[in-house]
């Protein structure tokens, strides 16, 4: 079948919460195997840092977190941007299932960081470029969700919601070179495409746990979803009955 064929298939809803009902099972056993393995080697059996000793291994969560918070936030902004021009049926509902997950990984960041900065900074919290531009995305989170349920009418409440997400990208890369723009107490980047500065020992356990949590964002993700077409269904069934009766 052609790839585009296939695209449109999947825009059916019926057909979309068929297969994510397949793929769930396998998504979420895969996560919690490799959340299982991450974890248990970075909490347990990596080795402490030189400098920041036992406190480095909140990394094994804030890292993932943070990296997840900006993909889903990329994720809700390019599909936003997909029912804004294609029309796409699904496209809104994405919107609405990703918003409240990455606003959960936003604040998980946020709590994990201001808990390692303690020990490392002296301080829970500064007013610097990474962490200001974090608190902001997770802001950004919460319009969308404020905006999905602000209107009556659910086609106006996407629609704005969308927009923000759409204009929200621009703080994306303020996070990812605020560590290079500003003078900031936060570290540089450790993994870039072209290498890491982490020791293998730890940056396995890291990526093992990076891979778990991307499986659970995708699952949860997507038992949202098809909780959201099942709800339409409900809605459109009581809408036809009240029709009807009336």
């Amino acid at each position: 079948m052609h790839p585009i064929s296939r695209w449109h298939d999947l825009a059916n809803p019926l057909r979309f919460q068929r297969l994510a009902g397949q793929i769930l099972p396998w998504l979420m056993a895969a996560a919690l195997g490799f959340l299982a393995v991450g974890l248990g080697v970075g909490l347990f059996r990596a080795p402490p840092d030189y400098l920041q000793g036992e406190s480095v291994r909140i990394m094994y969560v804030h890292v993932p977190a943070a990296w997840l918070a900006l993909g889903g936030y990329s994720g809700m902004a390019i599909a936003a941007l997909a029912a804004r021009i294609w029309r796409h049926p699904l496209a809104d509902l994405s919107v609405r299932a990703i918003a409240p997950v990455g606003a959960v990984f936003a604040f998980v960041c946020l709590a994990t960081g201001s808990i390692w900065g303690r020990p490392t900074w002296g301080t829970w919290w500064v007013w610097d470029g990474r962490l200001t531009s974090m608190l902001v995305l997770f802001l950004l989170y919460l319009g969308v969700i404020a905006l999905i349920h602000a209107f009556d009418d659910r086609m106006r409440g996407a629609k704005a919601a969308g927009i923000l997400a759409m204009v929200g990208v621009m703080n994306l890369p303020i996070i990812k070179y605020s560590v290079e723009w500003w003078n900031t107490l936060h570290q540089p980047a450790s993994v870039r495409l072209s290498g890491s500065s982490i020791h293998p020992e730890m940056l396995q356990p890291l990526l093992l746990s990076a891979v778990g949590f991307s499986l659970l964002f995708a699952g949860v993700v997507l038992m949202r979803m098809r909780a959201l077409i099942a709800e339409q269904k409900r809605a459109a069934r009581l809408r036809r009955k009240a029709a009807l009766a009336g």
